[in-house]
């Protein structure tokens, strides 16, 4: 079953940004895609079983930002 989850990051304003995040979420179990955009400040976690929202938020603070689901 795939789940998707939304996050609203705040602190991003670039690619470097994006990248950043994109590269701490992805190291994260059963992730199968990342939407990240610093102009919405979204973050959409697509993953093969639920992850703990915790886990995605201290990934997240772990490349510099702060995130709280959507």
């Amino acid at each position: 079953m795939t789940t998707t989850t939304e996050y609203q990051v705040t602190g991003m304003s670039c690619g470097h940004c994006e990248r950043a995040v994109r590269g701490e979420v992805s190291k994260l179990a059963g992730v199968e895609s990342i939407d990240v955009s610093a102009a919405s400040g979204r973050l959409i976690v697509t993953s093969a079983a639920p992850i703990a929202d915790d886990a995605v938020i201290a990934a997240v603070d772990e490349a510099g930002y702060t995130a709280v689901r959507a």
